[in-house]
């Protein structure tokens, strides 16, 4: 596969880090009481995304990254379920939620698509 020279290069990365930040500009008004808890669960999955899309760039295999891509993808599934709660308990808006979830479906796409490429080679 050729590779970017840095992981700050690939589109799924940049992408994941405005969803992150995101996630932390929406949770700024969740209740005091959210503190340790959904806010937290929320602003770490977000940033778990990023982070392993980088993690598996900087990995030796291509099966190392496939794993790290894969756990980013994970991730995304969390945030997704843990933005559901958040709206049913109403500490975020409707409409934040599914701004948010946009992106979060494109970043998926995005991950797919490098997993797609690290399948398609020789192993």
């Amino acid at each position: 596969m050729s590779r970017t020279r840095h992981y700050r290069d690939l589109i799924a990365w940049q992408k994941a880090m405005d969803l992150a930040r995101k996630i932390y500009e929406g949770t700024e008004e969740f209740p005091n009481s959210e503190t340790f808890g959904l806010r937290m669960q929320l602003r770490r999955s977000s940033v778990n995304v990023a982070t392993h899309i980088a993690e598996g760039h900087g990995r030796l295999t291509d099966a190392e990254n496939r794993k790290s891509l894969s756990i980013a993808r994970g991730s995304l599934n969390e945030l997704e379920t843990q933005l559901e709660l958040a709206v049913s308990l109403k500490f975020l808006k409707p409409e934040t939620a599914q701004h948010v979830l946009e992106l979060a479906t494109e970043v998926a796409k995005l991950i797919n698509g490098l997993i797609s490429v690290l399948d398609q080679e020789p192993r």
